[in-house]
């Protein structure tokens, strides 16, 4: 779980929750928004892109909605910053090169 360095992710309560659910913690530098841009931009295509006006029936559907959603992210969706390829053909071009 990244996050930045507020009180709110600092504080015990919080440490435990993700400790108990088997999750590892991870902050960004203080003063340092550059961490979190690149999963701030994912963030924000999940939401546009899988969340916006959909209910989810139990967590499994979203689950399996995630996961969905994760995989077309990685291999099929394209990005003109990675000029036209998905993240995972990116990936390959550069290793081969």
């Amino acid at each position: 779980m990244h996050s930045d360095q507020g009180f709110q992710y600092q504080h015990t309560s919080w440490r435990l929750l993700l400790q108990n659910a088997g999750a590892v913690q991870s902050m960004s530098r203080k003063a340092n928004c550059y961490d979190n841009a690149v999963i701030e931009n994912f963030f924000g295509h999940l939401k546009e892109e899988l969340f916006h006006r959909v209910r989810f029936l139990n967590t499994e559907a979203l689950r399996a909605a995630l996961h969905e959603y994760i995989h077309w992210y990685n291999t099929e969706r394209i990005s003109t910053k990675l000029k036209g390829l998905s993240p995972v053909q990116y990936r390959a071009q550069t290793l081969a090169a």
